[in-house]
Protein backbone atom coordinates (compact mmCIF):
# COMPACT_ATOMS: atom_id res chain seq x y z
CA UNK A 1 0.00 0.00 0.00
CA UNK A 2 1.16 3.52 -0.72
CA UNK A 3 0.56 5.74 2.31
CA UNK A 4 1.48 9.19 3.55
CA UNK A 5 2.26 9.66 7.23
CA UNK A 6 2.54 13.18 8.59
CA UNK A 7 5.23 12.97 11.24
CA UNK A 8 6.49 15.95 13.21
CA UNK A 9 4.96 18.28 10.64
CA UNK A 10 6.47 16.61 7.58
CA UNK A 11 4.82 14.21 5.13
CA UNK A 12 6.51 10.85 4.57
CA UNK A 13 5.52 8.79 1.53
CA UNK A 14 5.86 5.05 2.11
CA UNK A 15 5.01 1.81 0.44
CA UNK A 16 4.12 -0.72 3.14
CA UNK A 17 2.44 -4.06 3.56
CA UNK A 18 -0.99 -3.71 5.22
CA UNK A 19 0.28 -5.51 8.35
CA UNK A 20 3.12 -3.06 9.13
CA UNK A 21 2.58 -1.36 12.48
CA UNK A 22 3.34 2.30 13.02
CA UNK A 23 6.27 1.49 15.32
CA UNK A 24 8.06 -0.45 12.59
CA UNK A 25 7.29 2.19 9.98
CA UNK A 26 8.77 4.90 12.21
CA UNK A 27 11.90 2.99 13.17
CA UNK A 28 12.67 0.80 10.15
CA UNK A 29 11.25 2.75 7.22
CA UNK A 30 11.67 6.39 8.26
CA UNK A 31 14.64 6.10 10.62
CA UNK A 32 13.05 7.78 13.64
CA UNK A 33 14.51 5.48 16.27
CA UNK A 34 13.56 7.54 19.32
CA UNK A 35 10.36 5.53 19.61
CA UNK A 36 11.38 2.32 21.33
CA UNK A 37 10.24 -1.25 20.83
CA UNK A 38 9.69 -2.65 24.29
CA UNK A 39 7.31 -5.56 24.73
CA UNK A 40 5.67 -5.46 21.27
CA UNK A 41 2.42 -6.32 23.08
CA UNK A 42 1.13 -2.91 24.17
CA UNK A 43 1.93 -3.46 27.83
CA UNK A 44 5.00 -1.31 28.51
CA UNK A 45 4.38 2.07 26.84
CA UNK A 46 7.91 2.40 25.41
CA UNK A 47 6.44 2.86 21.93
CA UNK A 48 4.09 5.70 22.90
CA UNK A 49 3.66 8.44 20.30
CA UNK A 50 1.03 11.12 19.91
CA UNK A 51 -1.51 11.10 17.09
CA UNK A 52 -3.39 14.39 16.94
CA UNK A 53 -2.27 14.95 20.54
CA UNK A 54 -3.63 11.64 21.82
CA UNK A 55 -1.21 9.08 23.23
CA UNK A 56 -1.09 5.87 21.23
CA UNK A 57 0.87 2.65 21.53
CA UNK A 58 2.50 2.54 18.11
CA UNK A 59 3.07 -1.22 18.29
CA UNK A 60 -0.72 -1.66 18.16
CA UNK A 61 -1.60 0.69 15.29
CA UNK A 62 -1.37 -0.32 11.66
CA UNK A 63 0.56 2.35 9.78
CA UNK A 64 -1.92 2.29 6.91
CA UNK A 65 -4.76 3.35 9.24
CA UNK A 66 -3.12 6.50 10.60
CA UNK A 67 -4.58 9.71 9.19
CA UNK A 68 -3.63 12.27 11.83
CA UNK A 69 -0.48 14.19 12.76
CA UNK A 70 2.06 11.94 14.46
CA UNK A 71 4.41 13.44 17.04
CA UNK A 72 7.49 11.50 18.07
CA UNK A 73 10.18 12.43 20.57
CA UNK A 74 12.23 13.81 17.68
CA UNK A 75 9.53 16.37 16.94
CA UNK A 76 9.20 17.97 20.36
CA UNK A 77 12.01 20.49 20.14
CA UNK A 78 13.50 22.26 17.14
CA UNK A 79 16.99 21.08 16.26
CA UNK A 80 19.44 23.24 18.16
CA UNK A 81 16.57 25.01 19.91
CA UNK A 82 15.25 24.86 23.43
CA UNK A 83 13.92 21.60 24.79
CA UNK A 84 10.21 21.05 25.31
CA UNK A 85 9.32 21.89 28.95
CA UNK A 86 8.66 18.21 29.65
CA UNK A 87 12.05 17.17 28.27
CA UNK A 88 13.74 19.84 30.40
CA UNK A 89 11.82 18.75 33.50
CA UNK A 90 12.87 15.12 32.98
CA UNK A 91 16.49 16.25 32.94
CA UNK A 92 16.15 18.56 35.95
CA UNK A 93 14.27 15.97 38.00
CA UNK A 94 16.63 13.13 36.99
CA UNK A 95 13.56 11.26 35.76
CA UNK A 96 15.51 8.75 33.74
CA UNK A 97 18.16 6.17 34.37
CA UNK A 98 18.83 3.87 31.44
CA UNK A 99 16.67 6.10 29.22
CA UNK A 100 15.03 3.32 27.23
CA UNK A 101 11.49 4.15 28.32
CA UNK A 102 12.08 7.90 28.41
CA UNK A 103 10.71 8.88 24.96
CA UNK A 104 7.44 7.07 25.63
CA UNK A 105 7.30 8.44 29.17
CA UNK A 106 7.78 12.02 27.94
CA UNK A 107 5.13 11.78 25.22
CA UNK A 108 2.70 10.13 27.62
CA UNK A 109 3.44 12.83 30.21
CA UNK A 110 2.68 15.57 27.67
CA UNK A 111 -0.64 13.92 26.89
CA UNK A 112 -1.32 13.51 30.62
CA UNK A 113 -0.94 17.28 31.09
CA UNK A 114 -3.04 18.13 28.03
CA UNK A 115 -5.75 15.73 29.17
CA UNK A 116 -5.93 17.65 32.45
CA UNK A 117 -4.60 14.81 34.60
CA UNK A 118 -1.59 16.46 36.22
CA UNK A 119 -3.27 18.06 39.22
CA UNK A 120 -1.60 15.91 41.86
CA UNK A 121 1.06 13.25 42.26
CA UNK A 122 -1.66 10.63 42.73
CA UNK A 123 -3.39 11.67 39.52
CA UNK A 124 -0.13 11.66 37.55
CA UNK A 125 0.71 8.17 38.84
CA UNK A 126 -2.72 6.89 37.80
CA UNK A 127 -2.67 8.38 34.30
CA UNK A 128 0.97 7.42 33.67
CA UNK A 129 0.48 3.85 34.90
CA UNK A 130 0.57 2.43 31.35
CA UNK A 131 4.23 3.42 30.96
CA UNK A 132 6.63 1.08 32.70
CA UNK A 133 10.15 1.89 33.85
CA UNK A 134 12.37 -1.06 34.73
CA UNK A 135 14.76 1.29 36.55
CA UNK A 136 11.92 2.45 38.82
CA UNK A 137 12.40 6.19 38.28
CA UNK A 138 8.70 6.70 39.01
CA UNK A 139 8.99 9.28 41.83
CA UNK A 140 11.21 11.47 39.66
CA UNK A 141 8.94 11.01 36.62
CA UNK A 142 5.97 12.21 38.68
CA UNK A 143 7.97 15.23 39.87
CA UNK A 144 8.98 16.03 36.28
CA UNK A 145 5.36 15.98 35.14
CA UNK A 146 4.31 18.22 38.02
CA UNK A 147 7.19 20.62 37.27
CA UNK A 148 6.43 20.88 33.55
CA UNK A 149 2.65 21.10 33.79
CA UNK A 150 2.45 24.80 34.77
CA UNK A 151 4.91 25.68 31.99
CA UNK A 152 2.78 24.04 29.34
CA UNK A 153 -0.18 25.93 27.93
CA UNK A 154 -3.07 23.48 28.41
CA UNK A 155 -4.75 24.74 25.24
CA UNK A 156 -1.72 24.38 22.97
CA UNK A 157 -0.76 21.29 21.04
CA UNK A 158 1.95 18.93 22.23
CA UNK A 159 4.67 20.14 19.88
CA UNK A 160 7.59 22.49 20.07
CA UNK A 161 5.26 25.46 19.59
CA UNK A 162 4.86 25.48 23.38
CA UNK A 163 8.48 26.50 23.82
CA UNK A 164 8.34 29.48 21.47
Amino acid sequence: MDIVLTINGRPHHLSVEPRVVLLDALRDRIGLTGTKKGCDQGQCGACTVLIDGQRVLSCFVLAATVTGEITTIEGLAPEGGPLHPMQQAFIEQDALQCGYCTPGQILSAIACVHEGHAGSAEEVREYMSGNLCRCAAYPNIVQAVLQAAPQMDATAGPTSAETV
